[in-house]
């Protein structure tokens, strides 16, 4: 393992709350979340005619902390041009709040946008010219109870066209499949994809598995979208266990404990009660922690994990959740058969050396080749004539 600073040990003379909000505040920069991280930044710069970038993973894997990452980051790059354009906010995150009817609800969502995109700081206003919108007299937003979907639809366009956020990001995003029928989840997307193209804007949709298939509902979404995955760590992979072992090192390392507990040693009870997700991780650390420092206690024991871990009914559930998603991702070989048979192929892909053997055939002479039946005798094959040296005798071919 490699050697992992550790905390300050100044904070050891600190109060509970200062230690706790320290390891709180610790992100491990592991190998899967900068692998996402820099997969969402190139959709995100490069969209390539692909304005909907889906983010799909587990419950617990570290959606929140790859979304606070991006947030950080697009802010830090915009900083000059905010010197010139105060107007300008760089990203937008709005959180789509889980409907109470079953039924999504696009006004409340419409508010929620404008509301985050509304800076009031800013000393330039934007002019919705929508009824229903007005300041307060603090300036900020106020929206009537009165206005209309279509008019808050437009005013969040003339927003977004105004403020040039880089990324729109919807966190929660599952919640959009809160819907009565298929052809409504599609117009659903549709509304998302159109809003995205209109205003020039990448959405970013953060969730869990149930976001898996809304880019494949129709040719043109699948064709506009990017899915982008952020898994767990698998135990059937040596790099992924020693990649998950090195977090739970840092974990270890940073603990502002008198006494540095032995997680490492523990790693696979971790792996176990995390199901390889290290947001799972963190907050269980993060509970055994608070226990700890509430109790005096000067390291953490392994009592003290069993007593804040989750429930196994509850890892079983999160577990068969993560192996449906997985196995909704994997591209095997029936789909594939398909896809060929789909474009007209043959049913299995060509063995290697048939391969070979009819490239060769195809690249053989005329001469060599059989005639195909069906030809004619005696008659002339298509031929380039010689330039400059006269016609045929007997005419042109």
């Amino acid at each position: 393992m490699p050697t992992v600073p550790g905390f300050p040990r100044e904070l050891l003379a600190q109060p509970s709350a200062a230690r706790l909000a320290h390891f709180v505040g610790k992100v491990v920069a592991h190998p899967r979340l900068k692998a996402v991280h820099h997969a969402l930044l190139n959709a995100i710069r490069q969209p390539m005619g692909a304005p909907l970038v889906l983010v799909v993973g587990p419950t617990g894997v570290g959606k929140t902390t790859l979304r606070l990452r991006i947030e950080q980051q697009l802010m830090e790059e915009a900083l000059p041009d905010l010197a010139q354009d105060p107007s300008r906010i760089p990203v937008v995150a709005v959180e789509a709040a889980a409907p109470e009817s079953g039924q999504f609800n696009w006004k409340d969502y419409y508010t929620r946008a404008l509301m985050a995109l509304d800076e009031p700081l800013v000393a330039h206003k934007v002019d919705y010219a929508t009824w229903g919108l007005r300041r307060d007299g603090r300036g900020r937003i106020a929206i009537k109870r009165g206005a209309a979907t279509p008019e808050l639809r437009l005013a969040l366009e003339q927003c977004l066209r105004y403020r040039r956020p880089a990324a729109f990001i919807v966190d929660e995003a599952q919640h959009l499949k809160k819907m009565a029928s298929g052809r409504r989840l599609l117009d659903q997307m549709d509304t998302l994809k159109s809003l995205a193209a209109m205003t020039g804007t990448v959405h970013v949709l953060v969730g869990t598995y149930e976001l898996l298939g809304l880019a494949n509902l129709s040719a043109q979404l699948s064709r506009r979208s990017i899915e982008i995955h952020f898994g767990r760590y698998q135990a059937e992979s040596a790099d992924d266990l020693l990649a998950f072992q090195s977090v739970v090192l840092t974990f270890q390392r940073h603990l502002p404990l008198a006494g540095e507990p032995d997680l490492i040693g523990q790693w696979q009870y971790l792996y176990e009660g995390s199901a390889g997700c290290i947001g799972v991780l963190k907050s269980w650390l993060n509970r055994a922690l608070a226990a700890a420092l509430d109790l005096g206690e000067p390291t953490l024991t392994r009592r003290r994990l069993e007593r804040q871990a989750a429930p196994a009914r509850k890892l079983i559930s999160l577990v068969r959740e993560i192996k449906e998603g997985e196995e909704a991702l994997r591209d095997d070989a029936r789909e594939r058969d398909h896809l060929r048979t789909l474009l007209g192929l043959e049913d299995g892909p060509a063995p290697f050396g048939a391969a070979k053997a009819n490239a060769a055939a195809s690249m053989e002479p005329a001469a060599r080749r059989p005639r195909r039946p069906g030809g004619r005798a005696a008659q002339r094959r298509p031929t380039r004539d010689p330039v400059g040296q006269g016609r045929p005798e007997h005419g042109p071919a």
